[in-house]
C-alpha cells in the first residue's frame, strides 16, 4: 500500500567517516562534529538545522559565522548565542567523548554511511547515534511493529514473520517495545539474521530493561542499535512516537501485527504512507480490540500477510534482486521458512495433542485430559506435552496452559 512519492531533495556531501568514527582514540572530522553541535544547540529542531545548512552550505561553515548572521538565518536568539559563544562545540566534544567512551558510533548527514532512504523522509535526524554494525543501515529491510499487549497468535506471527524474512536476508527493524517489537527481534535472532532496534531512549539507556539480554544478543549477532537521541536521554513518552518516522524511513515497507484504536502503531503506518512505503498487516480476530488497527489497514488497502512470502512477492525487483545478491541464494526459495499450519510427523500420543491445541488460544491441561479421554491417558497426555513442548512445537503459559507453536 503505498500513496504518493518523495523527492529527495538533500543534497549529500562526499564524506566516507569510517576511520573517523569507529576508533574512540579519532576525533571526528570538522563537518560531522559541526553537524553534533548544531543538533545540539538548544532551541533548535531536525528541520531548522537542515534549512540553514542548506542555506549556508555546510555545517561547518555555520559554526563560524558571526552572531549578526547567526540571527539572519531565522535561528532564536538563544540558539545563535550558544553556537557563536562556542558553547554548542564545546557540548559536541563532550557527547562526542561520551559516545566513543561507550564504543558507539556517530552518523550525521555529512556521511556516506547515513542511510539514503532516511534521507527521503520530510524530517530526517541530524545525527544518528548507533552502537554495532554501521553497513546494516544500507541493507534492505522491513520494519515489524505492534502492540505492547499482543496476544499468544501476535507474539507467534511476529516471531515466525521475522524469523523467516531474516532467514531470506532482510533485515528486521523494530523498537524493542514489549510485545511485538521484541517477538520480533527474537525471531530474526533464532534465524541468525540481522535485526536493527531503533531507541527512544540514548544508547546507553536500554528500556524496558528487561530486555537487557535482547540488546546484548542484537548485538553479539551483527546486529545494530540507533536512536538519533543524545547519551543518556531517558525514556520519555514523546520520544517514542518521534521515532517512528525512523523506523518507517528506514524501512522498504512495515508489517503491523496487532494494533488497537489507539495505539502508537498508528502513527508508524502513517508515516510508512507518507514516506511512501508499502504496508502490509496481519489480520487478526475481530472481536479482538487488538485486531482493530491491522483489520483496518487491510480494508484501506494494505497488503495482507499470512507468510514470509506475501512481503516478498511484494517488494520492488530491485529489492529482491539485491537481498539474492547479498545472500548468494534466491530468497524465494521455502525451504526452512516456516508454514502457517505446520504438520510435523509426531508418534500417536504427541499428534492427538498437537491436532487438539491452536496457535491463537490456550487451552488449559484439564480440558485437555477431558477431550481426549478414552483416547490417551493423563499420563500420556503429560509426556506427550512435555515432548513437544522440548521440541518447541508447544508452548507453555502459566496455569498450565498450551498453546501450538508456529
Amino acid at each position: 500500500m503505498t500513496r504518493g512519492s518523495t523527492a529527495d531533495s538533500n543534497t549529500k556531501t562526499e564524506y566516507t567517516p569510517a576511520t573517523a568514527i569507529a576508533s574512540p582514540q579519532t576525533a571526528l572530522q570538522p563537518e560531522p562534529m559541526a553537524w553534533l553541535a548544531l543538533a545540539l544547540t538548544p532551541g533548535l529542531g531536525q528541520l531548522r538545522v537542515a534549512r540553514a545548512v542548506e542555506r549556508v552550505g555546510s555545517a561547518e561553515r555555520i559554526l563560524s559565522l558571526p552572531l549578526t548572521e547567526l540571527e539572519a538565518l531565522n535561528l532564536p536568539a538563544a540558539s545563535a548565542q550558544s553556537i557563536h559563544s562556542g558553547a554548542s562545540m564545546a557540548e559536541a566534544e563532550k557527547e562526542y567523548k561520551r559516545v566513543t567512551e561507550a564504543g558507539g558510533l556517530l552518523i550525521t548527514p555529512a556521511d556516506a554511511a547515513y542511510p539514503e532512504r532516511l534521507r527521503e523522509i520530510f524530517d530526517p535526524p541530524v545525527v544518528l547515534w548507533l552502537r554495532g554494525d554501521p553497513t546494516l543501515l544500507a541493507w534492505p529491510g522491513i520494519a515489524i511493529v505492534g502492540t505492547r499487549q499482543p496476544t499468544p497468535y501476535g507474539m507467534g506471527m511476529a516471531q515466525m514473520l521475522a524469523r523467516d524474512l531474516a532467514a531470506h536476508g532482510l533485515v528486521v527493524l523494530s523498537g524493542m517495545a514489549r510485545g511485538v517489537d521484541t517477538a520480533a527481534h527474537r525471531g530474526a535472532l533464532e534465524a541468525g539474521g540481522k535485526t536493527i532496534a531503533v531507541w527512544g531512549t540514548g544508547i546507553d539507556v536500554i528500556y524496558p530493561k528487561e530486555n537487557t539480554r535482547l540488546a546484548e544478543q542484537i548485538l553479539e549477532s551483527g546486529g545494530t542499535i540507533l536512536s538519533e537521541y543524545a547519551m543518556g536521554t531517558f525514556p520519555a513518552p514523546q520520544n517514542f512516537p518521534i521515532r517512528n518516522r525512523i523506523l518507517s524511513g528506514m524501512s522498504v515497507g512495515v508489517l503491523v501485527i496487532e494494533a488497537g484504536e489507539n495505539s502508537g502503531t498508528r502513527i508508524t503506518a502513517r508515516c510508512a504512507l507518507e514516506q511512501n512505503r508499502e504496508v502490509f498487516a496481519v489480520p487478526g480476530n475481530v472481536t479482538t480490540p487488538n485486531a482493530w488497527g491491522p483489520n483496518t489497514l487491510i480494508k484501506q488497502g494494505a497488503k495482507l500477510v499470512a507468510t514470509w512470502e506475501d512481503v516478498w512477492e511484494d517488494l520492488p525487483t530491485q529489492i529482491r534482486l539485491e537481498v539474492e545478491e547479498r545472500t548468494g541464494a534466491a530468497s524465494t526459495d521455502a525451504s526452512g521458512a516456516s508454514t502457517l499450519f505446520s504438520q510435523p510427523d509426531l508418534p500417536a500420543e504427541q499428534r492427538l495433542v498437537f491436532d487438539l491445541l491452536r496457535p491463537d488460544e490456550a487451552v488449559q491441561i484439564d480440558e485437555i485430559v477431558e477431550r481426549l479421554e478414552g483416547k490417551a491417558s493423563s499420563s500420556e497426555i503429560f509426556a506427550a506435552l512435555f515432548e513437544l513442548e522440548l521440541s518447541g512445537k508447544v508452548r507453555a503459559l502459566p496455569g498450565k496452559n498450551y498453546l501450538k507453536a508456529f
